[in-house]
């Protein structure tokens, strides 16, 4: 689903106008805000269409990268719902249908029976590994654009947005 519906963003000029009328607005950070929202969605969409290709839901992907990425190590489903961001719930049936289609097995843990691990199965490390080449393509074309110091100062910045609003959420629940 597309974040931004403008076709066209709004003029500069357009928003110095508006700024006369709504002095809170800063011209140039609506303006970056904007470009950051329809470049986040065009790159949802470039992300939609590898996963259309793939015919596989992009939280059954996540699993299966957060999973490969741990190689041979067992992860919890806790685990790796704190590594996606999204609540154990989701994780739950996320692993479920992973399972069912024997991507992925769950293995009880040999000194706590509570805890269950998680692997990639064969067929899971299979898909997997059939994937990555077409992934590394689909997300080097979308950064090719930038340069390398393109890139590593992009990276930069936008590790000040999150830190911020990593910063803005820790401030609005403790309001809260």
């Amino acid at each position: 689903m597309p974040l931004l519906m403008l076709a066209d963003l709004p003029r500069y000029e357009c928003l110095l106008a508006a700024a006369e009328r709504y002095p809170s607005l800063e011209p140039s950070a609506i303006e970056a805000f904007l470009h950051l929202l329809r470049t986040a969605d065009l790159v949802s969409q470039e992300r939609d269409r590898f996963m259309r290709r793939h015919n596989i839901a992009q939280g059954r992907f996540t699993v299966l990268m957060l999973l490969h990425r741990c190689c041979d190590a067992a992860a919890t489903p806790a685990d790796l719902a704190a590594q996606a961001g999204v609540t154990r719930a989701t994780m739950t049936g996320l692993i479920d249908t992973l399972e069912k289609d024997q991507l992925v097995v769950r293995e009880a843990d040999s000194h706590d029976r509570r805890t269950v691990h998680l692997r990639l199965t064969p067929r899971g490390q299979h898909l997997v590994e059939s994937i990555l080449p077409d992934w590394f393509r689909c997300v080097s074309a979308i950064i090719q654009p930038l340069d390398e110091a393109g890139r590593k100062a992009l990276v930069c910045q936008l590790q000040k947005l999150q830190a911020g609003l990593t910063v803005s959420k820790t401030q609005s629940t403790q309001d809260a």
